[in-house]
């Protein structure tokens, strides 16, 4: 029998979607929410100017970017650009994780597009970035929340390119430096990083978006909820407050308790060290364990916010994949029967392992706290 540590962490919220809160929320900060009132009144209009103006500041994005709050979370958000915007020209399409796996599956077999290349690679893996066509729209993730893989950098997307660059950026916006100037459009949403309340998106334009959605229609019927166009020019409203459909004030409320927070903790470059301080902790554990290592292949491809791990010990690696999956089972249900971490099996598609969040909204000492009673677990779990 194996002791069990005696320290717990402070809040076992380790799950990558919906994450963490900050740890100085509570109910009490929706008090003042704009409910009962139209979105459309004038104050509930200056709520959401509100989120949008702060979250441009924090995020230093380029002047003349466009942000706008829109139905679905980051898949509506990134389905929303798929349909509106490609189809002009070919596509190259990156698949590392499940969701750009999505990805190319929408834009295979329901868009229907024929001129498409596959860049695809095992969970833990990248393509190869430099053989991708700067003529082609690029559509990809930035980071693999379930491979625990990310972009390193923006150094092999072309400024002189052709197509636009369509990246979703969650689990990454908030927690990693992105270059903008790089990146055409780019999606997040508020669950992921922040904490926030789930069922919003946020689309972020160039000019250059901008222009293809003014200058081509696509082929097919774009639904209302993904008509950000009237006429044949872009509608900028969507973009000073109004929206689409009609959000929840309560979850816009958290979502600006969330930018306060960020504002307080140092805002981008804070978070951006609190999540490496974070991943720190995890990768100096890895570098000394002879039972867990990263599940990506390289250190420099590991993702610091949704950090998977693959258990490496040797009875565990001759299992079968059922077994290695029961296993996982059991040691994330070990921990959250004992309070300790909640949500952190790995995802369902990838390899059997663990994942674990280590955005900024997690506290270092709960990671530190954590460590040990992963290794009771493992020890628990294995003969």
């Amino acid at each position: 029998m194996v002791d069990k540590p005696k320290q717990k962490p402070s809040r076992p919220h380790f799950s990558s979607g919906p994450c963490p809160k900050p740890n100085t929320w509570n109910v009490g900060v929706l008090s003042d929410a704009f409910v009962g009132r139209s979105h459309r009144s004038k104050q509930g209009c200056q709520r959401i100017q509100s989120a949008l103006s702060l979250t441009r500041k924090l995020l230093q994005l380029p002047d003349d970017y466009l942000l706008a709050i829109v139905p679905g979370s980051d898949t509506g958000a990134f389905e929303l650009a798929m349909w509106s915007l490609l189809g002009q020209r070919g596509v190259d399409v990156l698949a590392f994780d499940s969701f750009g796996k999505d990805w190319l599956t929408d834009i295979t077999e329901f868009l229907k597009l024929d001129d498409v290349v596959r860049y695809e690679a095992a969970y833990g893996e990248l393509p190869e970035l430099t053989q991708l066509d700067g003529k082609h729209d690029i559509v990809f993730v930035w980071n693999g929340t379930t491979s625990g893989v990310k972009i390193p950098n923006g150094d092999w997307i072309a400024d002189d390119r052709e197509g636009l660059t369509i990246c979703d950026a969650t689990s990454a916006v908030f927690a990693m430096q992105l270059p903008w100037t790089k990146l055409d459009v780019i999606t997040y949403s508020w669950q992921k990083v922040l904490g926030g309340e789930a069922a919003h998106g946020m689309l972020v334009l160039s000019p250059r978006a901008v222009e293809r959605l003014e200058s081509y229609q696509p082929p097919w019927p774009i639904p209302k909820l993904f008509r950000i166009t009237k006429g044949e020019k872009i509608n900028l409203e969507l973009f000073k407050g109004a929206t689409i459909n009609t959000p929840s004030m309560l979850c816009v409320e958290d979502y600006l308790y969330s930018l306060n927070w960020v504002q307080s903790e140092g805002g981008l470059q804070g978070l951006i060290s609190r999540t490496q301080t974070n991943f720190d902790e995890i990768k100096n554990w890895v570098k000394d364990s002879d039972a867990v290592d990263f599940l990506a292949k390289e250190l420099a491809l590991c993702s610091p916010t949704s950090v998977c791990l693959r258990i490496t010990h040797p009875y565990f690696v001759k299992q079968s994949d059922d077994m290695q999956r029961d296993l996982c089972k059991k040691l994330s249900q070990l921990l959250e029967d004992e309070s300790v971490a909640y949500d952190i099996n790995g995802y369902r598609n990838a390899p059997a392992g663990l994942r674990i969040w280590c955005g900024p909204t997690v506290e270092v000492d709960d990671i530190k706290a954590l460590i040990p009673w992963l290794e009771w677990a493992i020890k628990s779990v294995i003969k």
